[in-house]
């Protein structure tokens, strides 16, 4: 029988790969700081959700009581609307400050990647709610509907913040996660398992 041998190249990596996993595995101090600031962007997003969701719901609640047609549908809209932002912003702060900014290498990782990915499907859906406003807006001014027109203008401009919002949101922890040495950086967890990224 043929004996196989492995090549000194294959063997290096193999014991850097298990070394770096080793070392990778352990409490590295310096990453308590830096879950700090990742939970503390996302308390300070969430406050800023929570204001924009008080502000229209007073704003909403004031002008649907004073308004008719489609700028009450509008201001009806709003308020319901931000009832929920509400509910998320108030969920989201409690998260974030519950989460105790942890050392661990790979629970860090996992975290940093989960919020990214977040903000990137609720961008897509903020392009899905503005296509519903639209599609709402003009079904209304087809059919002569005051509350269709009125709740789509809402939905349009409710939808545009929150692109604007999960953009910025997404810059600054994509930013932040530049503060991770580069070799982390090519470091993707994925549903079946761990990768690198090589450049050549």
């Amino acid at each position: 029988m043929k004996k196989q041998t492995i090549s000194p190249f294959v063997l290096c990596l193999i014991l850097l790969f298990t070394t770096a996993s080793l070392a990778l595995g352990q409490e590295l101090p310096w990453l308590t700081e830096f879950n700090q600031t990742r939970l503390e962007y996302n308390q300070q997003g969430m406050m800023i959700l929570g204001t924009w969701a008080v502000g229209n719901m007073i704003w909403g609640g004031i002008g649907a009581s004073q308004t008719t047609g489609q700028t009450k549908a509008f201001h009806q809209m709003n308020l319901y609307w931000n009832s929920v932002n509400l509910l998320i912003a108030g969920l989201g702060y409690w998260q974030a400050t519950k989460e105790s900014p942890g050392s661990d290498f790979w629970e860090t990782l996992k975290a940093q990647q989960s919020v990214e990915k977040i903000l990137l499907v609720n961008a897509a859906l903020d392009v899905a709610y503005m296509a519903g406003g639209f599609y709402l807006k003009e079904r209304g001014l087809r059919i002569e509907n005051d509350r269709l027109i009125g709740f789509g203008k809402s939905i349009i401009l409710q939808g545009t913040f929150l692109m604007v919002f999960d953009g910025i949101m997404y810059g600054f922890h994509v930013t932040h996660a530049k503060e991770l040495p580069s070799f982390v950086q090519n470091i993707s967890l994925g549903p079946t398992g761990v990768y690198f990224r090589m450049n050549f």
